[in-house]
């Protein structure tokens, strides 16, 4: 079978006859072998037995969700190819022959763009259209380089194969970006097509929460980018506050009529620790996500953490405690200067402050390198103790040299002891 269109279903009842009878008519319009499944994630107004009597199979899924009932649909699928859609009648299953073609020719991957296609009056949201898609896809596009227009359209089509060995995970509206992410960090053939949405034929409000859904897109973006979520937030607030606080640490400035003194070198430490955090965090979820397949190997990242052995952020830790230690004992030796009675706080801030930021680094540096060594654990495996090839090769030798010795008995046992003379042969058998 060559296509297999999905449509998730929940209480449809009211279109759901109409978008089987026309991706049929699709099939039988362009001969093609094609199947139509409906992903039923718990009707209870009989969209099951009215999509059964027009010719379409149905596929209980018993979890909820918009990703789990796709990812229901698609694993029972019999096609080469999957075209998914909502059964609301608001995508034109007529007009599928753009996603066949280019999947016949190759693509992973081939996404409607609604924008480019034509969106109909009333068939989003202004909110949606000007606002909410832009954005998320803006961001998609942003974080991980996609050249996708319209990261959310719901009519897509892709090779069932590429889609199922991707693992998506995902069981909520989330599941669309997810399909797109996954697909451009396994660099997969992504293409899109112009499509068309109309409004949907229902009576009833749309299962799509837009503040909800929209954060869950957002929040499920940014958990997969750990450079934008963590890394460049990081360098950032660290430059900042490591050029303040060396600025600061000397003695106030003053730009104008402002003047920024010890209040400002609080910030800016601050800004230096959680700027610190961030980028070791990075580091640490980019590490975990490659080894749970969330994200693909990086080869940069593998070589940080080769580099990065628990011994060395170790001493990298214990030389920011003894800077952060000398600090300490310096800020001591000046308030004994003062017979440990009262200090002006813009003199003893300026060593104390970035005393206690230097220790509070040299912390988080301990804690990650060893966090990243029992990462690490998982990662290494104990050596064979001879090499798979040397192994299957000595194998393979010990075949062959046991076959040739075979061959070599065999044809002597078929050699005679003594070969006759053919005169004589001849004289016994002319003599009676």
């Amino acid at each position: 079978m060559e296509l297999s269109v999905v449509m998730p279903c929940l209480n449809e009842a009211e279109t759901v006859e109409t978008c089987v009878r026309k991706a049929l008519g699709f099939f039988e319009e362009h001969g093609i072998a094609g199947e139509v499944i409906i992903a039923d994630n718990g009707s209870t107004d009989g969209s099951q037995q009215l999509a059964r009597e027009v010719g379409a199979r149905v596929v209980p899924v018993i979890d909820k969700g918009y990703g789990n009932a796709l990812m229901g649909g698609i694993r029972a699928a019999h096609g080469t190819y999957v075209v998914m859609g909502d059964a609301d009648d608001s995508y034109d299953f007529t007009a599928l022959m753009p996603y066949l073609t280019q999947l016949r020719d190759g693509a992973d991957l081939v996404m409607g763009n609604r924008f480019e296609g034509g969106i109909a009056p009333g068939a989003m949201p202004p909110l949606h259209r000007y606002l909410g898609n832009p954005v998320l896809s803006f961001a998609g596009r942003l974080f991980f380089r996609s050249k996708i227009g319209d990261f959310h359209c719901g009519l897509r089509g892709f090779r069932r194969e590429s889609i199922m060995r991707l693992g998506l995970q995902t069981g909520g509206m989330e599941f669309a970006s997810e399909m797109v992410v996954r697909s451009t960090l396994a660099k997969y053939d992504i293409r899109e097509v112009p499509t068309t949405l109309s409004p949907d034929g229902r009576s009833r409000a749309p299962h799509l929460s837009t503040w909800r859904d929209g954060w869950r897109h957002l929040r499920f973006l940014m958990l997969y980018s750990p450079r934008w979520l963590f890394l460049i937030p990081g360098l950032i607030l660290m430059t900042l506050g490591l050029v303040a606080g060396i600025a600061l640490s000397v003695g106030p400035i003053r730009i104008g009529d402002i003047a920024f003194d010890v209040d400002t070198l609080v910030g800016a430490s601050a800004m230096l620790v959680i700027g610190f955090q961030a980028v070791i965090f990075a580091l640490l979820t980019k590490v975990y996500a490659m080894e749970e397949g969330f994200l693909p190997h990086d080869k940069r990242v593998q070589r940080i953490i080769d580099s990065w052995s628990l011994e060395r952020g170790l001493v990298v830790g214990g030389l920011l405690a003894l800077a952060g230690l000398v600090g300490l004992v310096a800020s001591l030796v000046h308030w004994q200067g003062h017979s440990f009675g009262e200090l002006d706080p813009r003199d003893s801030l300026r060593m104390v402050v970035p005393a206690a930021a230097a220790l509070v680094m040299s912390f988080q540096m301990i804690f990650a390198s060893l966090f990243v060594s029992i990462l690490a654990i998982r990662r290494r495996s104990h050596p064979p103790v001879t090499d798979p090839a040397e192994e299957a090769a000595d194998v393979v030798d010990a075949a062959v040299h046991k076959v040739r010795t075979e061959a070599e008995d065999s044809a002597e046992s078929n050699v005679p002891a003594e070969t006759e003379d053919p005169a004589e042969s001849k004289d016994a058998a002319g003599t009676v």
